[in-house]
């Protein structure tokens, strides 16, 4: 990186490090048959439960026939549930089921055991400091895409 603008290089770092955390985590949970993109839906769900489909696909970011046919592969697996909403017969909500509790609580260790893996080496205050600073970055790139 010695030559290269700092501020230029760190979204390269940001999202070559989320890439290989992307490749490692879906790795690790191959055998669950869950991708990341899929575990983000269900932990989503998990604190949203009873959502419109298309509520969240706008808020994972996915179009809604991509979420669509997620939903149709967490179905088929037992991990989640639609039903008719009540108040809008057109409409789905969404429920994750006790397989799919089960299924987020596993991979969330997963999760956890990856992200050792990526800040080994860092001593606490430094992980927590890089949680704080990439939340900053984050808070800052969301404002922007909101308005």
């Amino acid at each position: 990186m010695s030559g290269e603008d700092p501020q230029a290089a760190i979204g390269y770092l940001l999202g070559d490090a989320a890439r290989l955390f992307r490749r490692a985590f879906n790795a690790r949970t191959r055998e669950t048959g869950v991708t990341a993109l899929q575990y983000r839906l269900m932990a989503y769900l998990g604190r949203n439960e009873g959502i419109r489909q298309g509520e969240l696909a706008e808020l994972i970011e996915v179009e809604p026939i991509t979420l669509s046919r997620m939903v149709d592969r967490l179905e088929a697996s037992r991990a989640l549930q639609r039903q008719a909403d009540p108040a809008d017969r057109r409409a789905l909500r969404l429920y994750l089921t006790p397989r799919g509790r089960e299924l987020v609580q596993s991979i969330r260790s997963i999760t956890a055991a990856v992200s050792l893996e990526a800040t080994d080496g860092l001593t606490d205050a430094e992980r927590d400091q890089l949680a704080l600073l990439v939340d900053r970055i984050r808070a800052n790139l969301s404002r922007r895409a909101a308005s």
